[in-house]
């Protein structure tokens, strides 16, 4: 099947301008174009689109995504690199998440500060 950019931006839910720039740096291939001069994208490049924005929510740059790309295309003779990418990802979300793991901890040190506060003021008030 065949699918216009309007098509694509709802059903994938991204903007037309970041479609274009999946395309220019490279991460969509072979868009075709109607007699009018307007993107036309195929299953193909649906899958990739699907593949790029499961890949951008969790944080992956498109550097990576990109050269993971790249690896796809040359076959299964890259599954190693490519799941070495994958985990390497991983570990940095782990990482990510330890971190605001700990901001979490600061935050909520704070919240039962102004708890402990609204309390005491609260005591006065009636007092």
């Amino acid at each position: 099947m065949s699918y216009s950019m309007n098509y694509v931006v709802e059903n994938v839910n991204i903007t037309a301008n970041t479609l274009r720039y999946y395309e220019k740096e490279g991460l969509l291939k072979n868009i075709s174009r109607d007699s009018r001069g307007r993107r036309v994208y195929i299953d193909e490049n649906m899958e990739v689109l699907h593949f790029i924005r499961s890949l951008r929510l969790t944080g992956m740059p498109i550097s990576d995504i990109k050269k993971y790309l790249e690896l796809n295309e040359l076959g299964d003779e890259t599954i190693s690199q490519r799941k070495e990418m994958i985990l390497q990802h991983k570990t940095k979300v782990q990482d990510k998440i330890q971190e605001d793991l700990k901001y979490l901890e600061i935050i909520s040190y704070k919240a039962a500060i102004y708890e402990l506060k609204e309390r005491e003021f609260k005591q006065k008030d009636r007092g």
